[in-house]
């Protein structure tokens, strides 16, 4: 049972982690690149849609990197799991705190109503997001590591 809780884990914490690097390094880029307003249409539909599976997807992640710790806590491997936790925590705190504002206010913009300084903001939440990105990519990492 535990050997099936590590795999569902790692696979659930990998998929977040591909559509996470994805948006960073793939929607975004393509979305900037649009003509016009496109760009800035593309990123609020994605905030919306993002915004409403992904806090579903981190605190399920941690709820079952949790899961994995307490019921490994006798096995070889549960420190790697207990980083990854906190770095999966620090993912959300850092969301909840610095992402998500952003993404709230982004997710409502219309090229009739965005601020002058839209570009700034969004350029400012790609920045925290590849930090993000990083801190979750590192959890998964251990969390492989721990499998082994």
């Amino acid at each position: 049972m535990l050997n099936a809780l590590e795999v569902f884990t790692t696979v659930i914490v990998g998929l977040m982690v591909g559509v996470e690097f994805s948006v960073a390094f793939v929607i975004n880029r393509i979305l900037d690149a649009l003509p016009e307003d496109s760009g800035q249409l593309g990123r609020a539909h994605g905030g919306r849609m993002l915004g409403a599976v992904m806090p579903v997807w981190y605190i399920t992640s941690l709820i079952l990197v949790t899961a994995w710790a307490i019921a490994g806590r006798h096995h070889q491997g549960t420190a790697l799991v207990i980083t990854a936790g906190a770095l999966l925590l620090l993912s959300v705190i850092m969301s909840i705190l610095l992402l998500v504002p952003i993404n709230n206010q982004g997710k409502t913009w219309t090229p009739d109503n965005r601020p002058a300084d839209w570009k700034q903001q969004m350029n400012r939440w790609d920045r925290l997001h590849y930090i993000r990105v990083t801190v979750i990519i590192a959890a998964f990492a251990l969390l492989a590591a721990a499998l082994a």
